[in-house]
């Protein structure tokens, strides 16, 4: 959590959420604290959940039991034209009949504001999302981008103290989704609104959100910081599922230690009890490159050969730009593949080709030891 978010009042509180569809559990015991003006990402594969809590949180979906404290107030059962919220679909569920200055007035005309009034309040909105001279045109005249922006111009009308964003991005094609999660993570900052995204993209998570709710099956798996989802995963579930994770067959050693394939690694620190089946698991970005021998081209000799430092048969180099997607091969592999992404520098530097050995080393502090998965 950044150090703002971490220092303001609770805003948000759910505790113990169950919501069954008849024999089915969609969410189980899910309790959460939001923090005022943070943006969290509810993230997770679809059936997960997380549509399912943010429709609590909105009461569109009541949940079968739990509890919802907003701003010190229970919502838990109240319907969602008494909660304090502003909400955003995938859809953008603009009225298609209205110009977009009438769309963005429609939830300010039962405030009791005068017309003068509200149109200042419309042309302001128009202008803070970008879009000052559309007030006069129907979505059907704009592209998907500018329509989601409209959306967001709308929710946010009122003032609300939530905002809630249904999958927003979704629907637009890949270069205007970069370049609108970033505008709306500056409009987020701008406001100060406490906002709760759901989405399936890991990408528009890590670069959105304070915090992030990992979810599966129903319950939450691991809430952090996007830099702690990622580097330190809680379960194989989030390792696997954020970004792009080795997953090796392995059983455990000491507390230290895993062994792949009869060979004995350093690794971060577990609890498994030794000879237990388990899986190690490093991040492509996190293998190290050595070239030819255990130490990188013009090391001292008084530099020990690193741990976990072993040879590797290059079997494939993929070129992706920034960097290269190598697929190794070792005997303590078996016919498994460990993927290796180096950059573009240091691949040249080390003139890696295709069918070559090299030295590759797997730190000892981002080797991690799981359980198997169903385990």
């Amino acid at each position: 959590m950044t150090e703002v978010t971490a220092t303001a009042p609770l805003y948000l509180s759910i505790e113990n959420l169950w919501k069954a569809f008849g024999e089915f559990l969609a969410l189980r015991d899910i309790s959460l604290d939001i923090h005022d003006g943070e943006f969290v990402c509810f993230l997770g594969p679809s059936g997960c959940g997380k549509t399912t809590l943010l429709r609590a949180i909105a009461g569109l979906d009541l949940q079968t039991k739990g509890t919802i404290m907003q701003a010190g107030r229970d919502i838990s059962n109240l319907p969602p034209s008494e909660r304090d919220f502003g909400i955003v679909f995938q859809s953008y569920a603009l009225f298609p009949n209205l110009t977009i200055e009438k769309n963005i007035a429609f939830g300010l005309e039962n405030t009791g504001r005068s017309k003068s009034e509200i149109a200042v309040r419309v042309a302001e909105l128009l202008d803070l999302v970008g879009l000052p001279e559309q007030d006069k045109k129907y979505p059907a005249q704009l592209s998907g981008g500018q329509q989601q922006r409209i959306a967001l111009a709308r929710a946010i009308a009122t003032n609300p103290g939530l905002l809630l964003l249904d999958e927003p991005l979704s629907a637009l094609d890949a270069k205007v989704r970069v370049h609108l999660r970033h505008e709306i993570k500056e409009l987020q900052r701008i406001l100060g609104v406490t906002t709760v995204m759901v989405t399936h993209d890991q990408e528009e998570a890590l670069s959105m959100a304070d915090r992030i709710v990992v979810m599966n099956h129903g319950v939450i798996e691991q809430v952090g910081t996007p830099t702690e989802i990622y580097r330190d995963p809680a379960t194989l579930f989030v390792a696997d599922f954020i970004g792009e994770m080795n997953q090796i067959s392995a059983q455990a050693g000491a507390k230290e230690t895993v062994v792949v394939g009869g060979a004995e690694m350093k690794c971060r620190s577990h609890q498994f009890s030794s000879g237990s089946a388990i899986v190690a698991a490093i991040r492509p970005d996190d293998v190290i490159p050595h070239g030819n021998g255990a130490r990188s081209p013009g090391a001292k000799d008084i530099i020990e050969t690193p741990e976990n430092a072993f040879e590797v048969l290059i079997d494939e180099m993929e070129f992706l730009g920034s960097y290269w997607r190598c697929r190794l091969r070792n005997e303590r592999f078996g016919e498994q593949e460990l993927i290796a992404d180096f950059s573009v520098n240091a691949a040249r530097r080390l003139a890696l080709q295709a069918n070559d050995t090299m030295m590759i080393e797997l730190p000892k502090s981002r080797l991690m030891a799981f359980e198997q998965a169903g385990g």
